[in-house]
């Protein structure tokens, strides 16, 4: 059948059957018959039919949840201010923001000149209406016209304001085509690098450094291009061989130093080049700070001190300082960290987690109880300094139990003001000034929701569950205040647990679409994930990485035992990671839940894990084990692994939804994964279904009504499986 000719409807009814083609796959005396692997064959005009022969099912099954899906995208785009704009942020001379329009689906980025008279005062600009002297420096839609895909990486501009360097991808591989704009001309130069990562740093007004990456996706190499030469004449300054290791680049915020970093799941190092005063030295040769070291990962960032320059250095070692600990020391190589002035020492109940540095002020970010905490400490003639210039971190406080705070759109070295972002489960985004003189706090920016929303209707709460093995895990909840927690609810339970990841507080207008229908979103903390410190982490990976599982069931076991829910009536949801995660609770307790949702799911991990040429295969060692290399662990994953552990037994529900471009989780592991429930699964078992976008990455499909789209349909599959498709 033509691939671009509509199934009929009859057959559109019936789930697809993907062929079987016999394929096994042999390690360490191993042996896995694999009959779907032919899936892997992207070229093959069959793979693409069995796909879309999936969509169209899943199109035919899941029609009659069209008016609960735009009943939901109505109440998201009633809730949205469509014509909106983001708080400027002073960078060098002007103040830059970006503009949404009603109708269009992706930013404008502006920019006006800074006012002398009151130069660290936002402009007042009006969402909709240009402002004097505004200037459009990118449209993206006009980028995006004419293709399916489009994703913005890099949008950085010189410090003088005149050139721009921006990435696009667009087929959502995650390889980006960079291009130069002369924004005094408002012309593109002939300087274009196609094929690279996302970023793109800028070193004074001449020189701009980017990432290439490797056949498997990695970013292993650092180049500099210097304006108005040809790309063929570009400098290699750094490329690192080991595949373990990704590179990263950037500048201080002080302009000082450009910080070359290698880095490992588990280690890291880096490398600096002193720029001098005015970024003349952009083209010297890099200094190695510290060696790696195998298991020892530290950061470093500028800060100036009494006229003198220190490194200020986040370290951490698995048998020394786990959670992180901040010292500082004279800039230079460093020798032993043992042997820095500690700023902030190591607690096992606290986990370091960053600092920002400016001229006379650090931002320091802590973990404790699995809520980030923010610090200021004021430098040079501050309050509570000492002999040498270096003050005390004071804690930034705020009112609600659960939420996240950051620093943000904090662009400039020498700044007499502080912006804090933060928001909560409850409360929508907000950005904040603090007045580093008078400690003074100004709302600069709030998001709105339209509407008839009553945010106090609204609260969140933390409940702590005790797994199998005595780990507290915290769960958040969050609910309508009006709906008891003490009677049965359709529950939404999202996990991930992963990469030391933080699921952390934030608004979601989506969510309230949710709550609204009755519904408590519970948000399950399990290892695997940061939100503990790295022994919560180090619990969920590797060898230990089953215990991520056990803690999810443990928390939804917890929750039914609490006659809050029931397995009738609670649904879970996980993505990437922890869409292994829902693929592994499905064959280990799929008697849970009614419903699993799986967005872009890593559900044949051992397959790819034992694939070296696969974007991020060889750097995933660290996270998973080495089954390529140790049959212990080989043996380890094959117990989890979702795909080959499929049983013949009553599974609940699914949705998979894939991207067919993704490049970190190959739009393979869903489509087999999914091909033997269809095969495997009892007749009994819930409705299988496949959704894959096929001009879509890792990150979905791209513009914002797309996305809402999109996301509405996920959450009445959801609604419709808990039972809560009416509003309260």
């Amino acid at each position: 059948m033509d691939s671009d000719t509509p199934m009929p409807a009859t057959v559109a009814a019936l789930p697809p059957v993907a062929a079987k083609i016999p394929h096994t796959r042999s390690f360490h005396g191993r042996a896995f018959h694999d009959d779907y692997e032919w899936l892997r064959e992207k070229e093959n005009p069959a793979v693409r039919e069995y796909l879309e022969a999936e969509n169209a099912f899943t199109d035919a099954r899941t029609a009659r949840l069209k008016p609960l899906q735009d009943a939901i995208f109505g109440e998201v785009k009633e809730r949205i201010r469509e014509t909106d704009m983001s708080l400027p942020v002073r960078a060098g001379r002007y103040w830059y923001f970006s503009r949404t329009e009603e109708g269009k689906s992706y930013g404008i980025s502006s920019r006006i000149p800074v006012d002398d008279a009151t130069p660290w005062t936002p402009p007042e600009i009006v969402p909709g209406e240009p402002a004097p002297d505004e200037e459009v420096i990118l449209d993206s839609n006009e980028l995006a016209e004419g293709h399916e895909f489009f994703s913005l990486g890099a949008a950085s501009v010189t410090l003088d304001g005149r050139y721009l360097a921006y990435s696009v991808d667009l087929a959502g591989d995650e390889r980006y085509d960079l291009r130069i704009k002369d924004l005094a001309a408002g012309e593109l130069l002939d300087d274009e690098i196609p094929g690279i990562s996302s970023g793109a740093t800028w070193v004074g007004d001449d020189y701009l450094f980017y990432q290439r990456v490797d056949e498997a996706w990695r970013p292993h190499e650092v180049w500099r291009h210097h304006i108005g030469s040809p790309v063929s004449e570009d400098v290699c300054i750094f490329r690192e061989e080991d595949e373990h290791y990704w590179v990263g680049v950037g500048v201080t915020r002080s302009e000082r130093f450009l910080l070359v970093s290698a880095a490992s799941k588990t280690t890291s190092e880096s490398w600096y080049l002193d720029l001098g005063a005015d970024g003349e030295n952009a083209d010297g040769e890099l200094t190695c700070i510290r060696p790696r070291e195998q298991g020892v990962q530290y950061d470093v960032d500028h800060a100036v001190v009494g006229g003198e320059d220190h490194w200020l250095v986040l370290h951490d070692s698995l048998d020394k300082r786990p959670n992180g600990e901040l010292g500082r020391c004279p800039v230079g190589p460093i020798i032993d960290l043992d042997a820095l002035t500690v700023m902030v020492e190591h607690r096992d109940d606290r986990r370091v987690e960053g600092v920002d540095v400016f001229a006379d002020h650090i931002v320091l970010a802590t973990r404790v109880d699995a809520i980030e905490k923010l610090s200021l400490m004021m430098l040079g003639g501050s309050d509570g300094e000492d002999a040498t210039g270096w003050g005390t971190f004071e804690p930034i406080t705020f009112d609600e139990e659960l939420y996240s705070a950051g620093s943000t759109g904090n662009a400039e070295w020498e700044s007499p003001v502080l912006r804090v972002s933060y928001t909560s489960y409850v409360t929508p985004g907000q950005v904040w000034e603090i007045d580093l003189a008078s400690g003074e706090r100004t709302l600069r920016k709030q998001q709105e929701v339209l509407g008839d929303v009553d945010l106090s209707l609204y609260t969140a709460s933390r409940r702590w569950v005790t797994a199998t093995d005595g780990a507290d895990i915290p769960v958040s909840l969050i609910h309508r205040t009006d709906v008891p927690l003490d009677r049965v609810n359709p529950v939404l339970l999202y996990g991930y647990g992963s990469y030391e990841a933080c699921m952390d507080p934030y608004f979601s207008v989506f969510r309230l679409s949710m709550l609204d229908r009755g519904v408590v979103y519970a948000v399950a903390h399990v290892r695997g994930g940061g939100e503990m410190g790295r022994a919560w982490y180090e619990q969920g990976k590797e060898l230990h990485k089953k215990t991520t599982f056990t803690d999810f069931i443990d928390v939804a076991d917890n929750l039914i035992a609490a006659g809050m829910t029931t397995r009738e009536r609670m649904v879970a949801e996980g993505g990437s990671a922890g869409g292994l995660l829902m693929g592994a609770v499905a064959n280990m307790a799929p008697d849970r839940f009614v419903g699993i949702e799986a967005v872009v799911p890593f559900v044949d991990p051992l397959t790819s894990i034992l694939m070296p040429e696969l974007p991020l295969t060889v750097t995933e060692w660290e996270e998973w084990g080495d089954p390529y290399h140790d049959a212990g662990v080989y043996d380890y994953m094959a117990t989890y692994a979702p795909y080959e552990n499929v049983t013949a037994q009553k599974y609940p529900s699914i949705l998979a939804v894939s991207g067919f471009n993704d490049t970190r989780v190959l739009y393979v592991e869903p489509s087999k994964w999914v091909a033997k429930l269809r095969e495997t699964a009892l007749p009994e078992s819930g409705e299988i279904l496949l959704k894959t976008d096929m001009s879509s990455g890792h990150g979905g499909v791209s513009g914002r009504y797309a996305k809402w789209h999109q996301t509405s349909f996920e959450i009445a599959w959801e609604l419709d499986l808990m039972g809560a498709t009416e509003r309260l």
